[in-house]
């Protein structure tokens, strides 16, 4: 398939507005954005035939218009972005660019595969709980989700709002920092001293992924100032994903829940289960959730302030094979899940380096940094990856 199954409508095409950065540049975008006129479908058909026309283009892609980039093409999504699978029941399963036996990931999924297959120089997704991280680990990109709040997500159909970004996948460093530079607000400059291993987050990770980020490491702790290693969660990174798990699907419910019980879409399998779980989630149980999550935050800030950077495998294994039964699927999405909350409570930076392979499959290492300190944390992944 010439096109990696990874399009919603690759027929979709804005000309750049102005010269900049990114003349001669191409990408695509996650059929959740707002295109003038278009209707974006959010990975479902019962959304997009319920929904009209936007009004106007998202604030992000008109950014990209505005600095000499190219729209080709919306993406597919999974259904209303709550899966970090890939696998779209109504839409189809794109094809992993880099071993089409194992899904891509999602619920960015098509955005990373016209990047991973080199279709588009770069894409746009949204990540709430890994739907960029993800998929840029299995297809073997670079993926950003950014720190919350820093990019405009305007026109965006959210999923959980104090947890959605907009981010961008590429094949490059130098691209990732690149479309940043558009994105991204003026941030302090400096530089990261200490780079913190999280010894929790690397246990979760399957044995022959550790040996192949192994030398990685190895190479990391002898080129940096200070290089060290901590227990990022005395209480386990199955209760910060907990904590995750239940605002996000609070916040989920509140946000769609009037649409799913006036139109009663169809939902694939996994989804279906996950909003009608969903639906029996009380403002009254959140309360201590929202405490906890402010403790975490202020860990998190106490750890890295604005000089660290804490080093995680991005997922605990490589893809997954396509097909897998969903209660095989769920029990790994828990163990992603756990290493993905950190940055969706914090609303931390956090950046996918597809530096190593097991067996020519993909093994995402990824890099944490404090709030705002995204450009910073770019500048270091460029630098690091030109080393390695």
């Amino acid at each position: 398939m010439s096109d990696f199954g990874a399009y919603m409508d690759r027929n979709i095409s804005l000309e750049p507005t102005q010269k900049g950065s990114l003349d001669g540049l191409t990408f695509a975008v996650k059929d959740v954005f707002a295109i003038k006129d278009y209707v974006p479908s959010a990975g479902n058909p019962d959304w997009l035939h319920s929904h009209k026309p936007a009004n106007e283009t998202a604030p992000a892609i008109i950014s990209l218009l505005n600095n000499g980039a190219t729209l080709k093409g919306t993406t597919i999504t999974d259904e209303l972005m709550y899966s970090l699978n890939g696998e779209n029941y109504h839409y189809g399963t794109p094809i992993n660019p880099r071993d089409p036996s194992r899904i891509p990931g999602g619920s960015s999924c098509g955005s990373a595969v016209t990047v991973g297959a080199k279709l588009t120089d770069f894409s746009l997704g949204t990540d709430t709980g890994g739907s960029v991280r993800i998929p840029s680990s299995y297809c073997g990109i670079y993926g950003i989700r950014p720190s919350h709040g820093v990019v405009n997500i305007d026109g965006v159909i959210p999923l959980a709002k104090s947890f959605d970004t907009v981010g961008w996948m590429t094949q490059t460093a130098e691209m990732l920092m690149k479309v940043g530079d558009v994105l991204l607000p003026p941030q302090e400059n400096g530089s990261f001293s200490r780079f913190i291993m999280g010894k929790d987050a690397w246990a979760l990770a399957d044995e022959e992924v550790k040996k192949a980020l192994l030398p990685l490491l190895e190479k990391l702790e002898k080129s940096v100032p200070s290089y060290s290693t901590t227990i990022i969660a005395e209480e386990g990174l199955q209760k910060w994903a907990e904590v995750f798990r239940m605002l996000q699907g609070r916040e989920i419910w509140q946000e769609h829940g009037a649409w799913i019980q006036r139109v009663n879409p169809t939902f694939g399998p996994g989804i279906a289960e996950r909003f009608r779980w969903a639906s029996t989630l009380k403002e009254e149980d959140i309360a201590q959730y929202q405490q906890k999550r402010r403790i975490i935050q202020q860990r998190m800030e106490k750890l890295l302030e604005d000089d660290g950077i804490l080093i995680i495998p991005t997922a605990p294994g490589i893809a997954p094979l396509i097909n897998l039964p969903t209660r095989e699927l769920e029990v790994r999405r828990n163990q992603t899940f756990q290493l993905c909350c950190m940055a969706g409570l914090t609303g931390f930076p956090q950046v996918n380096l597809p530096l190593t392979t097991l067996n020519g499959i993909p093994v995402g290492l990824s890099f944490i940094a404090g709030r705002n300190q995204d450009r910073k944390l770019l500048r270091l992944v460029s630098e690091w990856t030109e080393k390695w």
